[in-house]
Formats: C-alpha cells, structure tokens, sequence
C-alpha cells in the first residue's frame, strides 16, 4: 500500500546522499588518513544521526525548527562552527617524521569514539540535512501514513546512508586510494580542512549572504 511512497522517499534520498557534503569530506579525510576501521565508525556515525532527524520529525518539532528562523540560523551556526573546529585542526596537520606515504599513514590513529562522534555530530548538526527531512516527512510522507511506517522509512533512510558511506569508506581506505593521497602527506590533510571550513563558513554565513 505504501510502497509508491516508500520508492519515492528511497529516490529522493539516494540523490541527495550521493551529493559531495560535509558528511562525505568526513569520511573521506577519516577514512585516508586513519584507516579502513576508523573510516567505517565514521560512517556508522552518520548513520546513528540519521536517527536524529528521524525522531523529531516524527515528534514535530523539526515544523517548530522550519519555522523559528532564529533557532534554525542557531543550529546553521552550531554545524558551521564545528566543520571550522576540525578543518582548523586538519590545517594544522605537521609533515611526519616518516619518508613513506603508508608508514605515515599508519602513524595516525584516531579513538573508535571520536570517530564516531565526528560522523552522528557532522550529520546532526548539519541544517541541509535537517531541510531534507522536513520535506521528505512533511510533503512527501502522507499524514495519513501511520507513524509505524513513518518510522521503517526512518530506519531504512538511517541504513542506506550508513551503507553508502561504508562503502565511500572501505572505498577511499584501500591502500592504493590511500598511498595516492599519502603522496600528498600532510597537504591532503590541510586540503581536507580547507574544504571543511569552506563548508563552515558558507553555512555560518550563509543567511548574511543572502541579506547582502
């Protein structure tokens, strides 16, 4: 019955999944630079944040969100000053003492945790997301549509984006993706961060650009 509905949901996020994002710089910058492990905790991470915009799009408080325009330039703010935490962090990066890409690579280590909370916090936070879902579950998603079915498109909308940056990870933590990348060093990790905080600042300043 509802599965007209349910492959319109499914198109309408893998088009928006596939799209370059603050998400997809996460995990290929965590996948490069620390690993396969640490590149697929990253994408459970955004995975587990799905989780975030599933519930208060169910409870209604994401249509409170849409329509208090201070406290979504506060949540804009909030996801523009954390993408400038890391990418400052990532410019920072120091050559290492190693000649080789891949002993340099291996150097680098990064906590399950960290990891983690990098992805649920990059995708939690992030406002694009937070619009995708309030239309998908506002003008998509029928009213009528039970809040059981309403939640099995949450669960698969949480898994398919864990999938797909599992497979953006195990992809980009291959050794030959990674001994590419390691040839730049520490300037792929600076390059990373540039983007990242690009990404920071175009969605801090994002509504000042639009009064200008």
């Amino acid at each position: 019955m509802y599965l007209n509905e349910f492959l319109v949901v499914a198109m309408i996020h893998l088009l928006a999944v596939i799209s370059p994002g603050p998400d997809f710089a996460v995990v290929i910058r965590n996948s490069v630079s620390a690993g396969r492990k640490t590149g697929l905790i990253t994408a459970a991470g955004i995975g587990a944040g799905i989780f975030l915009h599933v519930a208060y799009s169910l409870l209604g408080i994401g249509i409170i969100v849409s329509q208090s325009v201070w406290l979504f330039n506060a949540l804009k703010l909030l996801a523009g000053a954390y993408l400038l935490y890391i990418g400052i962090k990532a410019l920072r990066a120091r050559p290492q003492a190693s000649s080789t890409g891949e002993v340099a690579l291996a150097t680098v280590a990064m906590p399950a945790r960290k990891a983690f909370v990098n992805g649920f916090i990059t995708n939690g936070l992030n406002p694009k997301a937070t619009l995708f879902f309030l239309s998908v579950f506002t003008l998509v998603i029928s009213p009528q549509t039970p809040l059981l079915v309403q939640a099995g498109y949450g669960i698969y909308l949480a898994a398919a984006t864990g999938l797909w940056f599992c497979l953006v990870a195990l992809l980009f933590s291959q050794p030959r993706v990674r001994s590419s990348f390691a040839r730049m060093g520490h300037w792929f990790d600076r390059l990373m961060g540039a983007v990242l905080v690009a990404l920071g600042l175009h969605l801090a300043l994002s509504e000042w650009l639009k009064r200008a």
